[in-house]
Parts: structure tokens; C-alpha cells; sequence
């Protein structure tokens, strides 16, 4: 990928990933402290609904912004032609590269935003220190591997079911699609995603807001669902679907429009400078 690609994926996919972040943090709140242990009113409720917002915003750039230059320089890598059958899965091997990568930031950003918007009361920097007291470095990855778990199964189905419904969408109108066109793909992809994963994603929230020394702290996902299929049922392994899709959908729409929008303007400016 060329020096021009490569910035305008970074600085394309860091404005996308804090636009996303910030917007819908209450959304995101609301959907972790539906599926805390200690229950919603416990959690915090509606109240605070903006403690952690700190380690999300210091995080959200340069998670997206690795995540994308992956992405990129991967679908790069395995150029295909566009009519191959092989796109969508050069598209779930590139999505997958990208959450991996991201995850090394994400993860630390995600464990201290959520035990944050389960404990109002307690300042980021206060649990960001707690943490590497009580736990080490290893406290901060957490959940990593329930992370990628959650975060793969979810590439997998949106993005090639993004760039599906923007080649469909361009074919229909034979132009390539708008920005807003390909942010109204994001948010179908992006809800339907989070729907099905909605499970991994409740197995990852416990692992990361369980106690030090808890068999959920190991960070074992299949236990951890087990665990919640038990004492809860399927409602349990849904819990907080409806904002997850929700923030999701938005965060889709914001998210994927605001990354094709900013690289096609920063690709337009490198053509443009001399």
C-alpha cells in the first residue's frame, strides 16, 4: 500500500473510531451495566452515564486507526479481482488481521472503561492504577483472548456483508456508492453483526468486570457463557442485545461513513498536491 494509502487509513480510521466513541458512550454504558453480574440498578443504572469516557476517548484513536491500516494493508496484500468468489473471504481474513492488531490497544482501553461505567463513583486514572497494583499488566489484558473471540466472529460477518451491500448498492445505481450510501450499508452490517455475537460479547464484559481469582478472571469464554446459561438462560446470554445493536447500528453508520468519507477527501488532497 502506498505512502498516501497507508496515512489516509490511519488518520481516516483514528477520526472514525473517536467520532463513533464519544457520540454513542451512553448507549455503550447502558448495554455494560445490563450485563454486569450485579445487575443494571446496581451498575449504576442511568446514572453516570458517561464515567470511563476518559479511557475510551485515549484509546478510540489509535485502536481504530490500527485497525483500519490493517485492514487495508491486508486487502492489499491479497489483491483478487473484484468479481473473484474469493472477495468476502479476502474480506473476513482482512477484518480479522485488523481485530487482532487492534485488540493490543482496545482491550486495556475496554477493561478500564468497563469496570469505570460499573463503579461511577471511582475516577478512570484511580481504576487504571488499581488495576496494575492488584493485577499487574496482565490485569489491563484481561479478557483478551474473549475480546478477539467476540471481535472475529463480528469482521467476519460485517464487513464482507458491508462491502457486499456497497458492490450491490454500486451495481444498481453503476456508479460507486456515496458516503452516506456506504455508512446506511454500515448500519445494517453493522446491527446484524452485533446481534448474533451479542453472546461473546456478555461472555467478555464478565470476564472483564469479574473479581481477581474468580474462575471468570481466567478468562475462559465457554465456561463463562456456561456460567450465565446456568444462573440465567438465553436472556442472560442476551442481555443488553437491543442497545448493542442499537449503538452498533449508529456507530455503523457514523463509523463507516465517517472512514470512506475522510480517506476519499485525504486521497483526493495527496492527488491534488503537487
Amino acid at each position: 500500500m502506498d505512502s498516501p494509502g497507508f496515512t489516509a487509513s490511519l488518520v481516516a480510521g483514528g477520526v472514525a473510531g473517536v467520532s463513533v466513541d464519544l457520540i454513542l458512550f451512553p448507549l455503550d454504558t447502558i448495554k455494560t451495566r445490563l450485563q454486569s453480574p450485579q445487575g443494571f440498578n446496581k451498575a449504576g443504572g442511568f446514572r453516570g452515564i458517561y464515567a470511563g469516557v476518559p479511557s475510551a476517548a485515549i484509546g478510540s484513536f489509535p485502536n481504530a486507526a490500527a485497525f483500519f491500516i490493517t485492514y487495508e494493508y491486508v486487502k492489499w496484500f491479497l489483491n483478487t479481482d473484484s468479481s473473484s468468489y474469493l472477495m468476502p473471504v479476502k474480506h473476513m481474513l482482512a477484518a480479522s488481521a485488523g481485530e487482532v492488531v487492534a485488540c493490543l490497544i482496545r482491550v486495556p482501553s475496554e477493561v478500564v472503561k468497563q469496570r469505570a461505567q460499573v463503579s461511577a463513583s471511582s475516577g478512570t486514572f484511580q481504576i487504571f492504577t488499581n488495576i496494575l497494583y492488584r493485577e499487574g499488566i496482565q490485569g489491563l489484558y484481561r479478557g483478551y483472548k474473549s475480546t478477539v473471540l467476540r471481535e472475529i466472529p463480528f469482521s467476519f460477518v460485517q464487513f464482507p456483508l458491508w462491502e457486499s451491500l456497497k458492490a450491490l448498492w454500486s451495481w444498481r445505481q453503476d456508479h460507486v456508492v456515496d458516503s452516506w450510501q456506504s455508512a446506511v450499508c454500515g448500519a445494517f452490517a453493522g446491527g446484524f453483526a452485533a446481534m448474533v455475537t451479542t453472546p461473546l460479547d456478555v461472555a467478555k464484559t464478565r470476564i472483564m468486570l469479574a473479581k481477581a481469582g474468580s474462575s471468570t478472571a481466567t478468562g475462559n469464554v465457554l465456561s463463562a457463557l456456561h456460567e450465565v446459561w446456568q444462573t440465567q438462560g438465553l436472556s442472560g446470554l442476551f442481555a443488553g442485545v437491543f442497545p448493542r445493536m442499537a449503538a452498533i447500528s449508529l456507530g455503523g453508520f457514523i463509523f463507516l461513513g465517517a472512514y470512506d468519507q475522510t480517506r476519499s477527501l485525504l486521497l483526493g488532497l495527496g492527488r491534488e498536491t503537487p
